[in-house]
């Protein structure tokens, strides 16, 4: 740790954002405080349907009781600090919190990516493996797949953290971002940073791109399942399960590799701002909205939640 901080000459960063002009920061405080709220709101929704609906008590929801307990985290890492620079005159933010910020930022992030490649593996036991199912997919098994898909990303975020922070910064604190990411961080160092950017590409490697194999994988298998089922509703039923799945895995994956896994020197700042506030903000509020929308179980739970509230 005293090698990390000896480092360190800059104290604090200051904020580009996404803004500079008065009136259109006021714009983006607003919609990105509505976008916020209607996360938190919608996650805490999904997760409490969940939770009373006993229909719902299976491994499919209990993953999504999981991710939507990481978004509502995930967004609240990153959202409050970029509202509270839009709104105050100091947009700045001290080198620890910063660190922390990225922390637990990256953190989150990967926990999604290996919680999504957990729900793919258990929707393709279910579609391709119906009858074993519930002995493949018990709790025990859905404890330890949820655990490893935290204990993991947290494990490897620290070590992504180690070795950049372990960098010197000691020359430019102004950050072209409106949170602290590690990509922008980088780019501030005083030093060559191609060993920590490999260091990043490969356990993004590990925790991204092996859990994105194993969703292809998955549906590839379940795609050919489906398509030998003689019975429509089945078949229905199969598609229906995969799509709200499918619709965030396609999201929040594609902006999370074409941010992590091209070289920064090829990274627009502008363009890696925008890509940042899909995967940290519009991702984490439309899950609970695809969720509810596209999946007939969780609409009908809304449904006798909302009746059994009027009677």
């Amino acid at each position: 740790m005293n090698m990390i901080t000896t480092n360190f000459t800059v104290t604090e960063f200051v904020f580009l954002g996404l803004s500079s002009q008065p009136k259109m920061q006021l714009i983006l405080f607003i919609m990105f405080l509505f976008f916020y709220l209607l996360t938190v709101v919608g996650n805490i929704i999904i997760i409490t349907v969940i939770q009373i609906e006993t229909r719902l008590q299976t491994p499919m929801y209990f993953f999504l009781t999981n991710l939507s307990f990481l978004d509502i985290c995930y967004t609240s890492t990153d959202v409050p600090q970029m509202l509270s620079n839009m709104m105050g005159r100091k947009k700045t933010i001290p080198f620890p919190r910063c660190a922390t910020q990225m922390y637990f930022s990256l953190s989150l992030g990967m926990t999604e990516c290996v919680l999504l490649g957990v729900m793919a593996y258990d929707r393709y036991v279910a579609i391709c493996h119906p009858l074993h199912y519930t002995v493949i997919m018990n709790q025990r098994t859905c404890v330890q797949l949820a655990g490893i898909s935290w204990a993991s990303s947290f494990l490897s975020s620290t070590v992504i953290n180690i070795f950049t922070l372990s960098l010197p910064y000691c020359g430019p604190n102004v950050l072209d971002h409106f949170f602290c990411e590690v990509p922008s961080i980088l780019r501030l160092a005083c030093t060559d940073t191609s060993f920590t950017e490999m260091v990043v590409f490969i356990f993004t490697i590990v925790i991204v791109f092996i859990p994105f194999l194993l969703i292809v994988v998955s549906y590839a298998r379940i795609l050919l399942t489906v398509l030998r089922m003689r019975s429509a509703s089945g078949r229905h039923k199969a598609v229906s399960t995969c799509g709200s799945h499918l619709t965030v895995v396609a999201l929040f994956y594609g902006t999370g590799i074409f941010m992590y896994m091209r070289p920064q020197s090829k990274t627009s700042r502008a363009g890696g701002k925008i890509i940042a506030v899909f995967y940290t903000v519009i991702t984490p509020m439309l899950n609970p909205l695809i969720y509810s929308l596209r999946n007939q179980d969780v609409k009908g739970a809304l449904r006798r939640a909302l009746a059994k509230q009027r009677t």
